[in-house]
């Protein structure tokens, strides 16, 4: 376990929360800790069918799995592919059961980490515009070792450089998650937008490496239902196959709106608490999502989730 990882809290009792938690991120991307740290803090807390989803990313997959037989927990294959919507949004597609030793989804996720990296720096350079100072060494050393440069890493950079500070408390943006989102969110004035995958492109990636591809977190990015709802009807003449219909930040109200059109259209209903680490403001505890009351439907997802149980093989 890492040095700087706090400890693992017990199991919790048994309760009524999901025992799913299909979306979670590692060191590979913008979590912070190892996949290995990720499944036995997932298991401490009682999930028993996770997915370690990173970011244009599955190299953190099979560590994943290797560690899930030690804490008796299954690990579904899974990737966030961060896709350009036709309507001009940023959004992402979860992508599940692929064979992440594809090498055709290697390459493909690659390309588009090279496009997420492009975009990074170009924010690296709008922020330098605007009066920040950043070091960038740990983002290059990011992009030396092929792991992708997202966001939360840039915003990091900004609010740990000392020079900062006075302007950041100023403006009350001190914590990453803050500056982020005063200027890295589209319409913020540092951010710049990707260019590739398409949603169509992120879907078929998926799809050619075996998986089912599935929308993430819908009301996170669009908070009209109607553009939800519109936006999901367009999504399934692209051939997407779900929606994350529970999620740590959807209400009751659009939970029940998601999973009832997911129902009416034959697509898989999804969920997570999006675990990004322990000391993340927003996404620190596994399980922190509810169904209320409602069934997910996780057909081929949970069907493909690794190590199979003894019943499952014989």
């Amino acid at each position: 376990m890492s040095p700087t990882a706090p400890p693992i809290p017990s199991r919790f009792v048994p309760d009524d929360r999901p025992t799913f938690d299909l979306q979670s991120h590692s060191l590979y991307s913008d979590g912070a800790l190892t996949p290995a740290e990720v499944v036995a803090r997932a298991a401490a807390a009682g999930v028993e069918l996770l997915a370690l989803s990173d970011h244009d990313t599955v190299d953190g997959v099979q560590a994943a799995i290797t560690a899930a037989g030690a804490h008796g927990i299954h690990v579904v294959s899974a990737v966030e592919i961060s896709a350009i919507d036709s309507a001009g949004q940023d959004l992402h597609i979860l992508g599940y059961g692929i064979d992440h030793r594809d090498p055709g989804i290697a390459a493909r996720l690659r390309e588009f980490r090279a496009d997420r990296d492009r975009r990074g720096w170009a924010m690296v350079d709008a922020l330098r515009e605007l009066g920040f100072q950043l070091d960038d060494e740990g983002l290059r050393r990011r992009t030396a070792h092929d792991k992708s440069l997202g966001r939360p890493h840039i915003a990091q950079a900004v609010v740990a450089h000392p020079a900062n500070a006075v302007r950041l408390a100023a403006e009350g943006r001190t914590d990453p998650s803050s500056f982020l989102k005063g200027y890295l969110i589209d319409g913020r004035p540092a951010f710049r937008p990707r260019e590739r995958p398409s949603v169509a492109g992120a879907i078929e990636c998926i799809h050619d490496a075996g998986g089912s591809a599935v929308w993430a977190h819908p009301f996170f990015d669009i908070s009209s239902s109607t553009e939800v709802l519109g936006t999901i009807d367009r999504f399934l003449a692209l051939g997407i196959d779900g929606v994350e219909c529970f999620y740590t930040t959807h209400t009751r109200i659009q939970t029940n709106l998601l999973v009832d059109r997911c129902a009416e259209l034959g697509l898989l209903s999804t969920g997570s608490s999006d675990f990004h680490g322990p000391d993340h403001r927003a996404f620190s505890r596994f399980r922190g999502f509810s169904t209320f009351g409602r069934t997910p439907s996780l057909g081929p997802i949970r069907a493909a989730a690794r190590p199979l149980a003894a019943a499952e093989v014989s």
